[in-house]
């Protein structure tokens, strides 16, 4: 394919269920279209501070997550099985994933794709510290870069893609922009509706 690339800014939270979906069928795009489309991830903070729940409480509502997991080309999705949690806020993996953005696209890829498996597929707390270093790990990134997601300059970041995402009127997530029009689409839409979106974008329809 000719030309510049479909560019796509997806606002998302690694705790949502819908997000996701959106992140399996956008992966699918990315796949299939290779080169002719880029997409960059925005943080959105659903839950931007710590929030008291029992594991009862947080168990019964993973089972919610039945129905993302019913639609076609959804992620992977596990009732939760662990004695892990429940996450305290949306702010540490949006932490860890923008640490490895740091040291290029692959890393990010590798890292993003991780924070969903661990937490709707494998149970994991991805607001734990201790898991997050272990997905760092996993994922073969340097053990010292680990610490740039603590750093205040990371921190300031995400917290200004949340604050600049509320003031252009997103109020939830998945939301997603083609870059340079002003029309947010919200919600997880089908892999089809995607490709067609992407297809127009490049002058193909």
């Amino acid at each position: 394919m000719s030309g510049a690339p479909a560019r796509l800014i997806v606002h998302s939270d690694y705790l949502c269920p819908w997000c996701f979906n959106a992140a399996v069928r956008l992966q699918a795009i990315e796949e299939e279209f290779g080169d002719a489309v880029e997409i960059t991830w925005r943080s959105f903070l659903l839950r931007p501070a710590p929030e008291a729940r029992s594991m009862e409480q947080f168990r019964a509502y993973t089972r919610s997550w039945l129905r993302p997991a019913a639609e076609p080309d959804a992620g992977t999705f596990r009732v939760w099985s662990t004695d892990e949690g429940p996450p305290s806020h949306s702010l540490p993996p949006h932490l860890v994933a923008k640490a490895a953005a740091t040291l290029g696209r692959d890393a990010f890829a590798r890292v993003h794709a991780a924070l969903w498996r661990a937490y709707f597929t494998e149970s994991r707390d991805v607001t734990r510290r201790a898991t997050l270093r272990r997905l760092w790990d996993e994922a073969g990134l340097p053990a010292e870069a680990f610490a740039r997601a603590e750093s205040d300059e990371i921190v300031q970041a995400t917290l200004a893609e949340h604050d600049a995402a509320v003031r252009g009127g997103i109020t939830g997530v998945p939301t997603v922009m083609a870059e340079g029009q002003d029309v947010a689409i919200p919600g997880a839409l089908p892999l089809a509706t995607y490709r067609r979106w992407v297809r127009h974008l490049r002058g193909m329809t």
